[in-house]
């Protein structure tokens, strides 16, 4: 028989024991999530890497919101687009890209004024056309209405004053195979036919369109070869008031 001091002891223990236990199971639980938890199937974050490699990456869009369209690659540029990459290039007096879209066989046709001299103007090739801005040679490139002098200038002179000599890209109306200017489209489709060719006309009409002495319109046509559904670059014509 065990005294009962000793059986106390004995139950004091036993109690020990179970809190012992007890504290124990609660440390090796794992603690109880703050927020809400979003559930991934264990074998969908195994294949992910792999359908991500696919291009099957899963939608994390906003609810509602469309995906970007995204251009079907190689589709050809219309006249509009071709004509905006090069304007850009003319501003910024980037020669290599205008040839990038130059015509291999004809080349490239400046014009300085709306009536086009298939005699007269000045063709470049693809290659030429890369280092015309630092060339130093000065060539004729038809007369000045008028008085009849030689335009006598480098490419860069030229292009100052004969293709980009306004801000086009932030003050024209652009129209696609229609003219705008006062001397409208002079001999254009006589060099380029319609069934051959598209132009992109960029025209800024006169300061003050209701002066009807006001001369400081200007005009620049990019005129480009069709072929398909695809266009190359064959000529720049430059427009403005002539006496």
């Amino acid at each position: 028989m065990y005294s009962p001091r000793r059986i106390g002891w004995m139950v004091i223990g036993a109690l020990m024991v179970v809190m012992l236990a007890a504290c124990s199971g609660n440390s090796n639980k794992a603690p109880e999530p703050k927020g809400p938890v979003q559930d991934q199937p264990q074998n969908q974050m195994q294949n992910q890497p792999q359908n991500e490699a696919e291009g099957n990456t899963p939608d994390n869009s906003a609810p509602n919101q469309e995906p970007s369209e995204i251009p079907e690659e190689g589709t050809p540029p219309t006249a509009l687009e071709a004509a905006s990459t090069v304007i850009r290039a003319l501003k910024s007096g980037n020669m290599n890209t205008v040839s990038n879209w130059a015509d291999a066989e004809e080349g490239v046709r400046f014009s300085p004024y709306g009536n086009v001299d298939q005699e007269k103007d000045l063709v470049f090739s693809r290659d030429e056309l890369k280092g015309l801005m630092k060339d130093t040679t000065k060539r004729i490139w038809r007369e000045f209405p008028g008085t009849g002098d030689k335009i006598e200038l480098t490419y860069a002179e030229y292009h100052e004053r004969f293709v980009y000599d306004a801000d086009f890209i932030k003050e024209a109306k652009i129209s696609e195979n229609e003219g705008n200017g006062p001397e409208k489209i002079s001999n254009l489709y006589d060099v380029y036919p319609k069934d051959q060719y598209d132009f992109v006309e960029y025209y800024i009409g006169a300061s003050d369109p209701d002066d009807a002495e006001s001369k400081d319109w200007r005009t620049l046509r990019l005129v480009f070869k069709t072929f398909g559904e695809d266009h190359s670059l064959v000529g720049i014509i430059h427009d403005q008031w002539t006496p």
